[in-house]
């Protein structure tokens, strides 16, 4: 019997020929993350190991602070303070403010993570790596400072299910709409410490960003990783940020599913995450009437420059409507230059948006936009949770950014078309 993808990869870290699913293993950490939340944690437990005074391997810890960064407050100052502080010490790597952003879009920037990898961090989301070929999940703080400790951590192999998206998308349907559609059709539960395995060519027609949003989401359908195979849109990426020396593993055609799901992406409209679970999925034609307060566009599920550039094919000569607040989050500081470099952020300040530094702030009800009591906001991030994003009888409805742009304009949830009319969406994949 053959391996997965995620098989092949845990026992290529684990000194094994092969492995099966529910077998526990120690396995080597490649890059072990850490904000400064989890980090600040994990320092504790870190200096609760006895004869744990360094890291073992410096170069395999990174910290990104970003959560509450820039410092919301004198209590998150001196918390990132402190991370920073042993960060440096320890000679790991720190990115600091203004060379970094979201840690999500920051890694894989920096070409810090690629095919292969065995990746964790202390931030749920961690799972987006699995977007270029590698397993990434996320940990506890306590396994954090462990892995920091001994270059090790401890994992149960996931049983594995495969989803295949075939035909073609429909313009405005990104992977944000995929991904909504896809845990919407299994549950929030319906991938609980399983591995969701994105196979099909409906998903080669959509901007390679889309699989970054799709391993980011796979965390909130319960998945354990979420994860592609290599191809050359990913080569393409991998090239463009100077990552090399990776090693691609493939499924075996005899490997072992505990599911194949296969899914029409031709069917597939711009979907709408209803209050107040991801999975409450609906096509955007049956929001109406919706009336909005806040958009949020951008963080870590969709601040990559197609994300940019697909917000901006819809605000361009557009005004944001009256009573409505838009902010723009870049995912990195690589992708606000970007937007810079190709006239987004002029397009967003003459729609009146307002274009945030990169942060998880908003998405986080921490700071850079939180909701106040009743009010309503469609965000592309990636949680709509009651109390997420403020006030707990505040409203989240997620979507894709160019539903997120239309309903800004609009005043009220709407897709694009609304908005641009009938006319093609702007190929996004490719600066203009």
């Amino acid at each position: 019997m053959g391996m997965t993808i995620t098989e092949k990869i845990l026992a290529a870290h684990s000194g094994r020929d092969t492995v099966r699913p529910g077998e526990i293993l120690m396995v080597k950490v490649d890059v072990n993350l850490a904000n400064e939340l989890s980090a600040a944690l994990a320092i504790d437990e870190f200096k609760k190991i006895k004869g744990a005074e360094r890291i073992k391997d410096p170069k395999t810890a990174v910290f990104v602070p970003d959560h509450f960064t820039p410092n919301k407050d004198i209590t998150t100052a001196k918390l990132v303070q402190r991370v920073r502080e042993f960060a440096l010490e320890q000679k790991a790597v720190w990115f600091e403010v203004g060379r970094a952003g979201i840690e999500h879009c920051v890694l894989p920037q920096n070409g810090l993570v690629g095919p292969g990898d065995l990746i964790i961090g202390g931030d749920s989301h961690t799972t987006t790596y699995g977007a270029l070929g590698a397993f990434a999940t996320g940990v506890g703080s306590t396994d954090v400072a462990v892995a920091w400790a001994i270059g090790e951590t401890w994992l149960k192999v996931p049983p594995s299910i495969k989803f295949v998206y075939s035909g073609q998308v429909r313009p405005w349907v990104v992977g944000k709409d995929v991904i909504l559609y896809t845990i919407g059709k299994i549950t929030v539960d319906g991938a609980t410490y399983k591995a969701m395995e994105f196979h099909g060519e409906a998903l080669k027609s959509m901007p390679f960003a889309s699989r970054f949003t799709m391993a980011n989401m796979s965390i909130e359908a319960g998945a354990k990783n979420g994860i592609f195979h290599v191809d050359e849109l990913t080569r393409e990426f991998l090239a463009g940020v100077h990552k090399e020396n990776y090693t691609e593993f493939q499924s075996d055609a005899d490997a072992e599913y505990d599911d194949v799901i296969e899914i029409d992406a031709g069917e597939i409209e711009p979907q709408v995450a209803f209050p107040s679970l991801p999975g409450n999925a609906h096509p955007v034609s049956d929001a109406r009437n919706v009336r909005i307060d806040q958009v949020v566009i951008g963080t870590c599920t969709n601040g990559w420059i197609e994300d940019m550039r697909q917000a901006a094919d819809v605000l361009q000569g557009q005004k944001v409507a009256q009573g409505v607040r838009c902010i723009i989050v870049p995912g990195s500081q690589e992708v606000y230059k970007q937007a810079l470099r190709e006239g987004l952020v002029e397009v967003f300040a003459e729609a009146d948006c307002i274009v945030s530094t990169s942060t998880c702030g908003p998405c986080i009800g921490g700071h850079m936009g939180v909701l106040g009591d009743n009010e309503v906001c469609v965000s592309t991030t990636n949680r709509n949770f009651v109390g997420r994003m403020g006030a707990r009888s505040a409203q989240i409805y997620l979507a894709n950014p160019a539903v997120a742009a239309a309903s800004a304009v609009a005043g009220e949830i709407t897709g694009p078309e609304a908005i641009v009319g009938q006319r093609a969406p702007a190929r996004i994949d490719k600066a203009a």
